[in-house]
């Protein structure tokens, strides 16, 4: 087996999924308490950014791959291992305790007049927009991701104050009805006004550096918060993409930003990550990491992935128009739960919660002892 130079960066990618742990002891693990056993690691060892080698380590031969790596590296290695393995903690979500051993659907709700698929759809019509968040979550969304900014390539900046217009009485009618909500912001004013309304978590795409408040404000409250990656600087969401290795260099983005909010006083527990599909990154970008999320439990944080009509899945289908790209999306979708992904970020609720009670069902299935 290939061991990696003793200055490499190493990172673990679960893969070699199984079907069932049942008699395979000490040759599987379980990812992140959830419901897949994995039974490899692909070890990506890099250097400058670049990778030098990647060996597939069996789990089986775990301690003897780990035993030939610098005391450095095998501290690290195992730090995150353990991390991969560990079952995520429930999130509190106002009245409501979501569970992180399942895929779990968040619903977009946008009261924007311009978001990419559904802008204007519920513009000026706060009631409206609630009834369609209620839908959602009658239909199985565990979470209603409201935001009132669009984020699209170009959109434009728009003033706080309009947000909290936008997004503060559909939270409340939600939020009085125990909905789970959160917010979809970079401000801290709005962040501020939706926990208030009764929201309980924060989404911001910024990663939380976009309002100087924003940090001390989530440290504050104490709610959830989902951060996610982005190539430009704290206000340029799609900068020009340029990556040596994407899958590495968002993980490394995330890994600092976790620790930054650690230190600034944010529970380690209550940070979400979202590795960003399509912000900043092209259709390949997108597919290796992707292909790659997995990688992501080495955080140790739950998983969001929003991929719902993007831009990439219109390019890998004859450029289909944002109204037709369900399948695509339910394919990434279900990629995503494929790779343990706690939180799948959806436009279309009922097809995707369909979509992965077959996944759920399969898994049982998987999962029930033959006699």
């Amino acid at each position: 087996m290939e061991t990696p130079p003793p200055s490499a960066d190493l990172h673990f990618r679960p893969t070699g999924f199984v079907d069932a742990p049942f008699g395979l002891d000490g040759q599987v693990i379980r990812l992140a308490g959830g419901l897949l056993w994995f039974s490899a690691f692909e070890v990506i060892a890099s250097e400058g950014g670049r990778r030098v080698a990647a060996p597939l380590v069996p789990v089986a031969g775990l301690d003897d791959f780990l035993a030939g790596l610098s005391d450095a590296q095998a501290e690290t290695a195992r730090e995150t291992i353990a991390r991969i393995e560990a079952p995520r903690a429930p999130l509190t979500l106002g009245e409501r305790t979501l569970r992180l051993d399942e895929p779990r659907v968040a619903a977009i709700l946008n009261v924007t007049p311009d978001s990419f698929s559904d802008g204007g759809k519920h513009e000026g019509d706060p009631q409206a927009a609630a009834d369609a968040g209620f839908a959602q979550s009658t239909t199985g969304a565990a979470l209603i991701d409201v935001g009132g900014e669009s984020t699209r390539p170009g959109a434009a900046d728009v003033w706080e104050d309009d947000e909290i217009e936008r997004t503060r009485p559909v939270i409340e009618r939600l939020a009085r009805s125990g909905v789970a909500v959160s917010i979809d912001t970079r401000k801290a004013a709005v962040m501020e006004a939706a926990l208030e309304a009764g929201a309980a978590m924060v989404n911001d795409v910024s990663g939380l550096r976009f309002d100087e408040r924003a940090v001390e404000l989530v440290a504050k409250a104490g709610c959830p918060v989902v951060i996610m990656h982005h190539a430009g600087g704290k206000g340029d969401l799609h900068a020009e993409p340029s990556y040596a290795d994407p899958l590495i260099e968002v993980y490394d983005w995330l890994a600092d930003r976790i620790d930054a909010l650690v230190a600034a006083g944010i529970d380690r527990v209550k940070i979400v990550v979202d590795p960003g599909i399509g912000f900043g990154k092209g259709v390949a970008h997108n597919l290796s990491i992707i292909n790659g999320l997995a990688l992501f439990h080495g955080l140790g944080c739950p998983i969001m992935l929003g991929a719902s009509r993007k831009r990439f899945i219109g390019a890998l289908a004859n450029e289909a128009p944002v109204e037709e790209r369900l399948g695509g999306s339910l394919a990434v979708t279900l990629a995503g739960a494929g790779q343990g992904a706690q939180l799948l970020r959806v436009h279309d609720v009922a097809e995707t919660v369909q979509a992965l009670k077959v996944w759920r069902g399969m898994r049982d299935q998987a999962l029930t002892p033959v006699a």
